[in-house]
Protein backbone atom coordinates (compact mmCIF):
# COMPACT_ATOMS: atom_id res chain seq x y z
CA UNK A 1 0.00 0.00 0.00
CA UNK A 2 1.51 3.46 -1.12
CA UNK A 3 2.04 5.86 1.86
CA UNK A 4 0.08 9.20 1.57
CA UNK A 5 2.05 12.25 1.20
CA UNK A 6 1.33 14.63 3.75
CA UNK A 7 3.26 17.47 1.99
CA UNK A 8 0.64 20.68 2.12
CA UNK A 9 -0.84 21.60 -0.92
CA UNK A 10 1.32 23.89 -3.75
CA UNK A 11 -0.74 27.11 -2.57
CA UNK A 12 0.56 26.60 1.00
CA UNK A 13 4.09 25.61 0.48
CA UNK A 14 4.84 28.50 -1.03
CA UNK A 15 7.07 31.08 0.63
CA UNK A 16 4.83 34.48 1.34
CA UNK A 17 5.96 37.64 0.01
CA UNK A 18 8.99 38.88 2.41
CA UNK A 19 8.04 42.19 3.16
CA UNK A 20 9.57 43.55 6.97
CA UNK A 21 7.04 43.69 9.55
CA UNK A 22 6.88 47.35 8.98
CA UNK A 23 6.26 47.43 4.97
CA UNK A 24 3.58 44.81 5.84
CA UNK A 25 1.71 46.79 8.23
CA UNK A 26 1.77 49.93 5.90
CA UNK A 27 0.54 47.99 3.47
CA UNK A 28 -1.93 46.06 5.13
CA UNK A 29 -3.27 50.14 5.93
CA UNK A 30 -3.05 51.11 2.61
CA UNK A 31 -5.21 47.83 1.68
CA UNK A 32 -7.50 48.95 4.56
CA UNK A 33 -7.41 52.82 3.55
CA UNK A 34 -8.37 51.85 0.13
CA UNK A 35 -11.29 49.75 0.38
CA UNK A 36 -12.87 52.54 2.94
CA UNK A 37 -12.21 54.94 0.31
CA UNK A 38 -13.85 52.73 -2.15
CA UNK A 39 -17.36 51.95 0.22
CA UNK A 40 -17.10 55.47 1.43
CA UNK A 41 -17.47 56.63 -2.02
CA UNK A 42 -20.17 54.28 -2.81
CA UNK A 43 -21.74 55.64 0.65
CA UNK A 44 -21.66 58.89 -0.89
CA UNK A 45 -23.71 57.77 -3.62
CA UNK A 46 -26.60 56.88 -1.62
CA UNK A 47 -28.00 59.90 0.22
CA UNK A 48 -27.09 61.94 -3.49
CA UNK A 49 -26.89 60.35 -6.66
CA UNK A 50 -30.60 59.43 -7.14
CA UNK A 51 -31.25 63.58 -6.00
CA UNK A 52 -28.79 64.24 -9.23
CA UNK A 53 -30.51 62.06 -11.36
CA UNK A 54 -33.91 63.27 -11.22
CA UNK A 55 -32.55 67.08 -11.63
CA UNK A 56 -30.65 66.08 -14.64
CA UNK A 57 -33.98 64.37 -15.57
CA UNK A 58 -35.69 67.52 -14.80
CA UNK A 59 -33.58 69.84 -16.81
CA UNK A 60 -34.00 67.28 -20.06
CA UNK A 61 -37.53 66.40 -19.85
CA UNK A 62 -38.88 70.24 -18.97
CA UNK A 63 -42.39 70.17 -18.86
CA UNK A 64 -42.62 66.42 -18.06
CA UNK A 65 -44.91 65.53 -14.88
CA UNK A 66 -42.91 64.35 -11.50
CA UNK A 67 -44.32 60.67 -11.94
CA UNK A 68 -42.74 61.17 -15.55
CA UNK A 69 -39.37 62.48 -14.31
CA UNK A 70 -39.13 59.53 -11.51
CA UNK A 71 -40.02 56.67 -13.85
CA UNK A 72 -37.09 58.03 -16.34
CA UNK A 73 -34.64 58.81 -13.41
CA UNK A 74 -35.60 55.27 -11.88
CA UNK A 75 -34.83 53.71 -15.38
CA UNK A 76 -31.66 55.43 -15.98
CA UNK A 77 -30.28 53.90 -12.09
CA UNK A 78 -31.00 50.27 -13.20
CA UNK A 79 -28.94 50.66 -16.36
CA UNK A 80 -26.44 52.15 -14.50
CA UNK A 81 -26.59 49.21 -12.03
CA UNK A 82 -26.79 46.66 -15.12
CA UNK A 83 -23.69 48.29 -17.24
CA UNK A 84 -21.64 48.72 -14.20
CA UNK A 85 -22.32 45.06 -13.46
CA UNK A 86 -21.39 43.97 -16.77
CA UNK A 87 -18.63 45.59 -17.08
CA UNK A 88 -17.25 44.24 -13.95
CA UNK A 89 -18.17 40.76 -15.62
CA UNK A 90 -15.86 41.03 -18.58
CA UNK A 91 -12.77 43.43 -17.30
CA UNK A 92 -12.54 41.98 -14.08
CA UNK A 93 -10.54 38.51 -15.33
CA UNK A 94 -8.25 40.38 -17.85
CA UNK A 95 -7.41 42.95 -14.44
CA UNK A 96 -6.35 39.74 -12.64
CA UNK A 97 -4.82 38.17 -15.57
CA UNK A 98 -2.85 41.40 -15.96
CA UNK A 99 -2.19 41.26 -11.69
CA UNK A 100 -0.24 37.85 -11.81
CA UNK A 101 1.62 38.68 -14.94
CA UNK A 102 2.61 42.55 -14.07
CA UNK A 103 2.30 42.68 -10.36
CA UNK A 104 -1.20 44.02 -8.29
CA UNK A 105 0.92 47.85 -7.22
CA UNK A 106 -0.05 48.86 -11.10
CA UNK A 107 -3.17 46.86 -11.23
CA UNK A 108 -4.67 48.71 -8.12
CA UNK A 109 -3.01 52.34 -8.59
CA UNK A 110 -5.10 51.94 -12.36
CA UNK A 111 -8.17 51.33 -10.38
CA UNK A 112 -8.44 53.55 -7.87
CA UNK A 113 -7.30 56.45 -10.54
CA UNK A 114 -10.43 55.10 -12.39
CA UNK A 115 -12.74 55.22 -9.60
CA UNK A 116 -11.48 59.16 -9.14
CA UNK A 117 -12.36 59.74 -12.54
CA UNK A 118 -15.75 58.37 -11.97
CA UNK A 119 -16.31 61.24 -9.40
CA UNK A 120 -14.90 63.55 -11.24
CA UNK A 121 -17.78 62.75 -14.34
CA UNK A 122 -20.32 63.00 -11.53
CA UNK A 123 -19.15 66.38 -10.65
CA UNK A 124 -18.84 67.96 -13.88
CA UNK A 125 -21.42 66.07 -16.03
CA UNK A 126 -23.82 68.26 -17.59
CA UNK A 127 -26.12 65.34 -18.27
CA UNK A 128 -27.72 61.98 -17.59
CA UNK A 129 -25.69 60.72 -20.53
CA UNK A 130 -22.23 61.73 -19.08
CA UNK A 131 -22.84 59.97 -15.76
CA UNK A 132 -23.33 57.00 -17.65
CA UNK A 133 -19.74 56.96 -19.27
CA UNK A 134 -18.34 57.91 -15.69
CA UNK A 135 -19.61 55.07 -14.48
CA UNK A 136 -18.38 52.40 -17.26
CA UNK A 137 -14.77 53.91 -16.76
CA UNK A 138 -15.16 52.42 -13.22
CA UNK A 139 -16.90 49.64 -14.29
CA UNK A 140 -14.08 49.04 -16.40
CA UNK A 141 -11.26 49.85 -14.33
CA UNK A 142 -13.06 48.77 -11.05
CA UNK A 143 -10.64 45.92 -9.45
CA UNK A 144 -9.62 47.40 -6.33
CA UNK A 145 -11.39 44.98 -4.38
CA UNK A 146 -10.40 41.78 -6.28
CA UNK A 147 -6.79 43.04 -6.61
CA UNK A 148 -6.65 44.06 -2.99
CA UNK A 149 -7.63 40.19 -2.26
CA UNK A 150 -4.82 39.38 -4.24
CA UNK A 151 -2.42 41.74 -2.52
CA UNK A 152 -3.32 40.23 1.00
CA UNK A 153 -3.19 37.15 0.04
CA UNK A 154 0.69 37.54 -1.52
CA UNK A 155 1.66 38.74 2.05
CA UNK A 156 -0.12 37.14 4.59
CA UNK A 157 0.30 33.35 5.63
CA UNK A 158 -2.60 30.86 5.04
CA UNK A 159 -3.77 30.81 8.05
CA UNK A 160 -3.94 34.50 8.48
CA UNK A 161 -5.62 35.25 5.47
CA UNK A 162 -9.75 34.92 7.14
CA UNK A 163 -8.51 37.27 9.84
CA UNK A 164 -7.02 39.91 7.14
CA UNK A 165 -9.92 39.27 5.03
CA UNK A 166 -12.22 40.23 7.84
CA UNK A 167 -10.32 43.62 7.98
CA UNK A 168 -11.22 44.14 4.63
CA UNK A 169 -14.88 43.77 5.81
CA UNK A 170 -14.35 45.79 8.58
CA UNK A 171 -13.56 48.72 5.95
CA UNK A 172 -16.90 47.83 4.27
CA UNK A 173 -18.66 48.73 7.31
CA UNK A 174 -16.78 51.50 8.23
CA UNK A 175 -17.31 52.86 4.59
CA UNK A 176 -21.13 52.69 5.14
CA UNK A 177 -20.87 54.79 8.19
CA UNK A 178 -18.86 57.43 6.89
CA UNK A 179 -20.26 57.82 3.19
CA UNK A 180 -23.75 58.86 3.91
CA UNK A 181 -22.65 61.37 6.39
CA UNK A 182 -20.55 62.82 4.48
CA UNK A 183 -23.07 62.49 1.64
CA UNK A 184 -26.18 64.37 3.67
CA UNK A 185 -23.59 67.03 4.85
CA UNK A 186 -21.80 68.28 1.82
CA UNK A 187 -25.71 67.94 0.57
CA UNK A 188 -26.41 70.96 1.78
CA UNK A 189 -23.62 72.93 -0.02
CA UNK A 190 -24.71 71.74 -3.68
CA UNK A 191 -25.96 67.89 -5.10
CA UNK A 192 -22.23 68.21 -6.88
CA UNK A 193 -20.10 68.78 -3.26
CA UNK A 194 -19.88 65.54 -2.23
CA UNK A 195 -18.70 64.14 -5.69
CA UNK A 196 -15.65 66.23 -6.17
CA UNK A 197 -14.99 65.38 -2.03
CA UNK A 198 -14.84 61.59 -3.28
CA UNK A 199 -12.49 62.29 -6.11
CA UNK A 200 -10.00 64.67 -3.81
CA UNK A 201 -10.00 61.56 -1.42
CA UNK A 202 -9.59 59.32 -4.01
CA UNK A 203 -6.60 61.07 -5.97
CA UNK A 204 -4.86 61.23 -2.27
CA UNK A 205 -5.35 57.86 -2.18
CA UNK A 206 -3.52 57.32 -5.53
CA UNK A 207 -0.72 59.59 -4.78
CA UNK A 208 0.05 57.97 -1.56
CA UNK A 209 -0.18 54.53 -3.67
CA UNK A 210 2.13 55.56 -6.34
CA UNK A 211 4.83 56.54 -3.44
CA UNK A 212 4.41 54.60 -0.79
CA UNK A 213 2.85 50.94 -1.81
CA UNK A 214 5.44 48.14 -2.11
CA UNK A 215 4.75 45.57 -4.85
CA UNK A 216 3.44 42.47 -3.47
CA UNK A 217 4.02 39.47 -6.08
CA UNK A 218 7.81 38.67 -6.90
CA UNK A 219 9.08 38.66 -10.32
CA UNK A 220 9.51 34.63 -10.29
CA UNK A 221 6.25 34.01 -9.04
CA UNK A 222 4.28 36.09 -11.32
CA UNK A 223 2.57 34.64 -14.71
CA UNK A 224 5.21 34.20 -17.47
CA UNK A 225 2.95 35.91 -20.39
CA UNK A 226 -0.32 37.53 -20.72
CA UNK A 227 -2.78 34.23 -21.53
CA UNK A 228 -5.68 35.65 -23.21
CA UNK A 229 -7.61 32.45 -22.92
CA UNK A 230 -7.33 32.77 -18.98
CA UNK A 231 -8.14 37.10 -19.19
CA UNK A 232 -11.96 36.44 -19.98
CA UNK A 233 -14.66 35.13 -17.74
CA UNK A 234 -14.89 31.39 -19.41
CA UNK A 235 -11.41 31.11 -18.99
CA UNK A 236 -11.56 32.68 -15.27
CA UNK A 237 -14.03 29.68 -14.91
CA UNK A 238 -11.80 27.06 -15.97
CA UNK A 239 -9.62 27.97 -12.79
CA UNK A 240 -12.04 27.00 -10.70
CA UNK A 241 -13.09 24.17 -12.26
CA UNK A 242 -9.01 22.80 -12.29
CA UNK A 243 -9.25 22.70 -8.71
CA UNK A 244 -11.12 20.44 -6.08
CA UNK A 245 -14.53 22.49 -4.95
CA UNK A 246 -12.90 25.56 -6.17
CA UNK A 247 -16.28 26.31 -8.73
CA UNK A 248 -18.90 25.11 -5.97
CA UNK A 249 -17.25 27.48 -3.78
CA UNK A 250 -17.51 30.01 -6.67
CA UNK A 251 -21.33 29.42 -6.83
CA UNK A 252 -21.42 29.56 -3.23
CA UNK A 253 -19.88 32.97 -2.72
CA UNK A 254 -22.71 33.92 -6.02
CA UNK A 255 -25.93 32.29 -3.99
CA UNK A 256 -24.33 34.58 -0.86
CA UNK A 257 -23.83 38.06 -2.85
CA UNK A 258 -27.10 37.66 -4.54
CA UNK A 259 -28.77 36.95 -0.73
CA UNK A 260 -26.68 40.11 0.18
CA UNK A 261 -27.68 42.48 -2.66
CA UNK A 262 -31.44 43.00 -1.08
CA UNK A 263 -29.60 45.72 0.87
CA UNK A 264 -28.39 48.32 -1.07
CA UNK A 265 -30.95 47.35 -3.40
CA UNK A 266 -33.68 47.91 -1.44
CA UNK A 267 -32.79 48.90 2.04
CA UNK A 268 -33.57 52.72 2.48
CA UNK A 269 -36.73 52.48 0.24
CA UNK A 270 -37.96 49.65 2.69
CA UNK A 271 -37.91 51.14 5.85
CA UNK A 272 -39.24 54.23 4.55
CA UNK A 273 -42.50 52.46 2.62
CA UNK A 274 -42.88 49.85 5.86
CA UNK A 275 -42.26 52.38 8.95
CA UNK A 276 -42.18 55.67 7.35
CA UNK A 277 -38.41 56.43 8.36
CA UNK A 278 -37.13 59.31 6.73
CA UNK A 279 -33.50 59.64 5.40
CA UNK A 280 -32.11 60.93 8.86
CA UNK A 281 -33.71 57.87 10.80
CA UNK A 282 -32.82 55.52 7.64
CA UNK A 283 -29.26 57.01 8.05
CA UNK A 284 -28.67 56.40 11.48
CA UNK A 285 -29.92 52.61 10.65
CA UNK A 286 -26.93 52.52 8.32
CA UNK A 287 -24.50 53.47 10.52
CA UNK A 288 -25.66 51.13 13.33
CA UNK A 289 -25.09 48.53 10.82
CA UNK A 290 -21.89 49.24 9.97
CA UNK A 291 -21.25 49.55 13.47
CA UNK A 292 -21.99 46.00 14.16
CA UNK A 293 -20.23 44.66 10.94
CA UNK A 294 -16.97 46.42 12.09
CA UNK A 295 -17.13 44.88 15.60
CA UNK A 296 -17.59 41.53 13.72
CA UNK A 297 -14.97 41.55 11.48
CA UNK A 298 -12.28 43.45 13.60
CA UNK A 299 -12.95 41.85 17.17
CA UNK A 300 -14.88 38.46 16.57
CA UNK A 301 -13.37 36.91 12.96
CA UNK A 302 -10.10 36.50 13.70
CA UNK A 303 -10.98 34.47 17.18
CA UNK A 304 -13.83 32.76 15.57
CA UNK A 305 -11.30 31.51 12.96
CA UNK A 306 -9.08 29.94 15.09
CA UNK A 307 -11.80 28.40 16.99
CA UNK A 308 -13.58 27.03 14.53
CA UNK A 309 -11.55 26.95 11.52
CA UNK A 310 -12.76 28.69 7.69
CA UNK A 311 -15.11 26.11 7.29
CA UNK A 312 -16.65 26.52 10.57
CA UNK A 313 -17.07 30.57 10.77
CA UNK A 314 -18.70 29.72 7.36
CA UNK A 315 -21.74 27.53 8.41
CA UNK A 316 -22.18 29.71 11.80
CA UNK A 317 -22.39 33.29 9.24
CA UNK A 318 -24.58 31.68 6.91
CA UNK A 319 -27.07 30.35 9.74
CA UNK A 320 -27.18 33.08 12.02
CA UNK A 321 -26.82 35.82 9.74
CA UNK A 322 -30.48 33.71 8.32
CA UNK A 323 -32.28 34.20 11.11
CA UNK A 324 -31.07 37.89 11.44
CA UNK A 325 -32.69 38.12 8.03
CA UNK A 326 -35.59 36.40 8.86
CA UNK A 327 -36.58 39.19 11.54
CA UNK A 328 -36.22 41.97 9.12
CA UNK A 329 -38.19 40.44 6.59
CA UNK A 330 -40.88 40.02 9.23
CA UNK A 331 -40.80 42.90 11.66
CA UNK A 332 -44.14 44.04 12.17
CA UNK A 333 -42.20 47.58 13.43
CA UNK A 334 -39.27 49.26 13.52
CA UNK A 335 -38.03 47.93 16.81
CA UNK A 336 -38.21 44.19 16.24
CA UNK A 337 -36.41 45.33 13.11
CA UNK A 338 -33.86 46.71 14.67
CA UNK A 339 -33.15 43.25 16.82
CA UNK A 340 -31.85 41.46 13.90
CA UNK A 341 -29.00 43.98 12.80
CA UNK A 342 -26.94 42.10 15.70
CA UNK A 343 -27.53 38.71 13.94
CA UNK A 344 -27.34 39.53 10.78
CA UNK A 345 -24.04 41.35 10.88
CA UNK A 346 -22.23 37.56 11.38
CA UNK A 347 -22.95 37.16 7.88
CA UNK A 348 -19.13 39.28 8.28
CA UNK A 349 -17.96 35.83 8.82
CA UNK A 350 -19.28 34.22 5.65
CA UNK A 351 -16.75 36.13 2.45
CA UNK A 352 -13.74 36.11 4.99
CA UNK A 353 -14.24 32.08 5.49
CA UNK A 354 -15.05 31.35 2.13
CA UNK A 355 -11.94 33.55 0.77
CA UNK A 356 -9.49 32.21 2.92
CA UNK A 357 -10.46 28.78 1.66
CA UNK A 358 -10.56 29.10 -1.98
CA UNK A 359 -7.22 30.94 -1.61
CA UNK A 360 -5.43 27.86 -0.07
CA UNK A 361 -6.83 26.01 -3.49
CA UNK A 362 -4.71 28.00 -6.11
CA UNK A 363 -0.98 28.51 -6.59
CA UNK A 364 0.53 32.38 -5.92
CA UNK A 365 0.82 33.15 -9.68
CA UNK A 366 -3.16 32.29 -9.83
CA UNK A 367 -4.23 34.32 -7.04
CA UNK A 368 -5.14 37.39 -9.37
CA UNK A 369 -7.16 35.13 -11.46
CA UNK A 370 -9.20 33.70 -8.55
CA UNK A 371 -10.16 37.50 -7.42
CA UNK A 372 -11.16 37.82 -11.26
CA UNK A 373 -13.15 34.95 -11.51
CA UNK A 374 -14.93 35.98 -8.05
CA UNK A 375 -15.27 39.54 -9.26
CA UNK A 376 -17.22 38.42 -12.39
CA UNK A 377 -19.67 36.85 -10.00
CA UNK A 378 -20.22 39.90 -8.52
CA UNK A 379 -20.53 41.40 -11.65
CA UNK A 380 -23.09 38.81 -12.16
CA UNK A 381 -24.88 39.79 -9.02
CA UNK A 382 -25.00 43.21 -9.86
CA UNK A 383 -26.19 42.37 -13.26
CA UNK A 384 -29.23 40.98 -11.80
CA UNK A 385 -30.06 41.16 -8.52
CA UNK A 386 -31.50 44.54 -8.83
CA UNK A 387 -33.78 43.62 -11.53
CA UNK A 388 -34.96 40.62 -9.05
CA UNK A 389 -35.90 42.58 -6.19
CA UNK A 390 -36.76 45.35 -7.64
CA UNK A 391 -39.60 43.81 -9.40
CA UNK A 392 -40.38 41.33 -6.07
CA UNK A 393 -40.64 44.33 -3.73
CA UNK A 394 -43.16 46.24 -6.43
CA UNK A 395 -44.95 43.12 -6.86
CA UNK A 396 -45.29 43.06 -3.04
CA UNK A 397 -45.97 46.27 -2.66
CA UNK A 398 -49.33 46.50 -4.63
CA UNK A 399 -50.47 42.74 -3.56
CA UNK A 400 -49.61 43.90 0.17
CA UNK A 401 -50.89 47.18 0.72
CA UNK A 402 -54.59 46.55 1.36
CA UNK A 403 -53.61 43.23 3.19
CA UNK A 404 -50.93 44.48 5.90
CA UNK A 405 -49.51 42.36 8.08
CA UNK A 406 -52.17 40.16 9.49
CA UNK A 407 -52.04 36.91 8.59
CA UNK A 408 -49.19 34.64 6.98
CA UNK A 409 -50.18 35.63 3.94
CA UNK A 410 -49.93 39.27 4.97
CA UNK A 411 -46.33 38.44 6.28
CA UNK A 412 -44.95 36.70 3.35
CA UNK A 413 -46.39 39.71 0.93
CA UNK A 414 -44.88 42.37 3.02
CA UNK A 415 -41.67 40.49 3.77
CA UNK A 416 -41.61 38.85 0.21
CA UNK A 417 -37.91 40.60 -1.47
CA UNK A 418 -35.80 39.55 2.11
CA UNK A 419 -37.35 35.97 2.21
CA UNK A 420 -36.23 35.66 -1.36
CA UNK A 421 -32.84 36.43 -0.20
CA UNK A 422 -33.26 34.82 2.91
CA UNK A 423 -34.01 32.01 0.40
CA UNK A 424 -30.91 32.01 -1.28
CA UNK A 425 -29.09 32.02 2.05
CA UNK A 426 -30.31 28.69 2.62
CA UNK A 427 -29.40 27.15 -0.99
CA UNK A 428 -25.46 28.97 0.22
CA UNK A 429 -25.79 26.89 3.79
CA UNK A 430 -26.77 23.98 2.21
CA UNK A 431 -24.04 24.18 -0.56
CA UNK A 432 -21.21 25.17 1.61
CA UNK A 433 -22.22 21.99 3.81
CA UNK A 434 -21.03 19.54 1.02
CA UNK A 435 -18.15 21.87 -0.53
CA UNK A 436 -16.46 24.60 2.23
CA UNK A 437 -14.32 21.94 3.32
CA UNK A 438 -10.50 22.42 4.65
CA UNK A 439 -7.89 21.62 1.96
CA UNK A 440 -6.85 18.01 2.05
CA UNK A 441 -3.41 16.59 1.84
CA UNK A 442 -2.04 15.83 -1.57
CA UNK A 443 -1.87 11.67 -1.92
Amino acid sequence: MLEPDLRPAESERAPVTQLGGGRRKAALGFIFATQLMDVTSLGIMIPVLPNLVVDMVAKDHIGLTREGVFAIAIVWTGLFQTCWGLAQFFCSPIQGMLSDRYGRRPVLLISIFGLSIDYLFMALAPTVGWLFVGRMINGVTAASFSTAGAYITDITKPENRAKAFGFMGAAFGGGFIIGPAIGSALGHFGLRAPFYFAFAIGIVNWLYGLLILPESLPKEKREPRFVWSKANPVGAFKLLNRHPDLLGMGVLLFLFQISQFVYPALFIQLVNFRYGWTEKYSGFLLMGVGVFNILVQVFLTGPAVRRFGERGIVLIGLSVGFLGMMIYALAENGFIFLLGAPLAALFGFVNSGIQGLMTRRVAPSEQGQLQGANSSFQGITATIAPQIFSNVFAWSILRGGAVGWHGLGGLILWGAPILLAAGFTVAALLLALRVAKPVAPQH
